[in-house]
């Protein structure tokens, strides 16, 4: 059960019975009808953790006792809603994703809200063009790590010339920009419409609060901790 038409669909599966349980209207309430209406929404909450840890068989158990009991609710008439079944969004991310930070977690876990998240990975030598300098990890070694992410459905390198290339091959419904991407919105609208794409581009507020939410923090605080201080003890 590891295929991606398979993940897919129990995505949508989950979708399905989380938006009856947003959208249901208690008909006949009571004690019993309030219990089972919060171990539904328990089991929602198993099922959407076991997909995100690639569990996908316990995911679809947990779903399916949902089911069972929003369903045993309606068909007693202690509740009212609609099954609507709609496919899982894509939502496509990218950036350099160098030395992973809560910044990093914060951008992809946003888009995990909208959608099945496809992380896009900026090769060296991309890096090396526009950051002026290599990156500390290497593309391999960042592509494995944004892949384990648990709010990750896919993780890609991107094209070393092409920035459209990945668009073209995921065909996202949304594209996520982080907040301080050098991307105007606008442009890459006009380009993904030339090319016969359907899709949204929104980006993140402001950063997330916080210390060390960018690699360019994290590399000068290691600087900061572990060689400066190293080179005045030897003096």
């Amino acid at each position: 059960m590891t295929s991606e038409s398979t993940q897919v669909r129990l995505r949508t599966y989950i979708d399905m019975v989380e938006k009856a349980l947003k959208t249901l209207r208690v008909v006949s309430s009571g004690r019993e009808v309030s219990e089972v209406i919060r171990l539904a929404a328990l089991y929602l909450s198993d099922a959407k953790h076991y997909f995100s840890l690639g569990d996908y068989v316990t995911s679809l158990s947990c779903v399916a006792y949902s089911e069972g009991l929003l369903d045993a609710l309606r068909l007693t008439g202690s509740v009212e809603f609609e099954w609507v079944r709609e496919k899982p969004r894509k939502v496509l991310v990218g950036g350099t994703f160098d030395l992973l930070h809560p910044g990093h977690i914060h951008y992809v876990k946003k888009a995990h809200e909208k959608g099945l998240v496809y992380a896009v990975v900026a090769r060296d030598s991309v890096v090396k063009r526009i950051k002026g300098r290599e990156p500390v990890l290497d593309e391999r070694s960042r592509l494995t790590l944004v892949s384990s992410l648990k709010y990750v459905y896919e993780a890609i390198l991107g094209d070393e010339e092409d920035f459209m290339k990945p668009v073209i091959k995921v065909r996202p419904d949304i594209i996520l920009l982080g907040p301080d991407q050098p991307i105007d919105e606008h442009t890459l609208i006009r380009n993904s419409e030339r090319l016969g794409l359907n899709l949204t581009v929104e980006r993140l507020g402001e950063r997330v609060g916080g210390h060390l939410m960018s690699t360019t923090d994290v590399i000068k605080e290691v600087l900061r901790k572990y060689c400066v201080n190293k080179s005045a003890n030897e003096k």
